[in-house]
């Protein structure tokens, strides 16, 4: 996931590689075990992505800009939509008749959460950062998706500071069971 650079440049590239994977998705035949290859690396890229939003980014926005809480809040009530997606998703063949409903319906969300995060979060924190904090601010979030869980956990914290306490444990333990179940990248 990502390049570097700044905190928005970074989670910029992350959205691209998430919609690559749904075109990627889409392209695949009905029924075909690679959607469900490919459903799985979408969701390793959209949990690491959204817990180091959760843990940096949003902190952020609450901090520095004008009505953060309520865009912060918001962002991660869209979040807990997307996980809870990718739970029911989580272990679905890509025959299951739910299957493609589920891609269908997270895409849509998705979509949606990076239209509100690119054209209105992401230009409020680039006018009240320095350069300097946002590449900081990038930074924090290549390290906490290192870190971060590789399956949906709808009921693990999304706020500081115990997203922070229990995230790279709880990406220990994901990264051991992927290991175990042939699921590496």
């Amino acid at each position: 996931m990502g390049q570097g650079g700044n905190v928005i440049t970074e989670l910029t590239t992350d959205h691209r590689k998430i919609d690559a994977l749904f075109e990627q998705i889409e392209l695949q035949p009905v029924g075909d075990q690679r959607r469900r290859q490919l459903a799985d690396e979408l969701t390793v890229e959209l949990v690491q992505h959204s817990v180091a939003e959760e843990q940096y980014l949003y902190p952020s926005v609450r901090r520095f800009v004008d009505g953060g809480d309520d865009l912060a809040d918001k962002e991660i009530e869209d979040h807990a939509r997307i996980e809870q997606l990718l739970k029911d998703l989580e272990g679905r063949d890509a025959e299951d008749d739910q299957f493609d409903h589920l891609v269908a319906k997270l895409r849509l969300e998705v979509a949606e959460h990076v239209r509100d995060e690119e054209n209105r979060l992401f230009p409020l924190l680039a006018e009240v950062c320095t350069p300097e904090a946002l590449e900081h601010l990038g930074g924090k979030i290549r390290d906490a998706k290192k870190a971060a869980p590789t399956h949906p956990h709808p009921a693990a914290p999304d706020t500081a500071p115990a997203n922070k306490i229990l995230g790279p444990g709880v990406g220990l333990v994901d990264r051991v069971r992927d290991l175990l179940a042939g699921r590496n990248r």
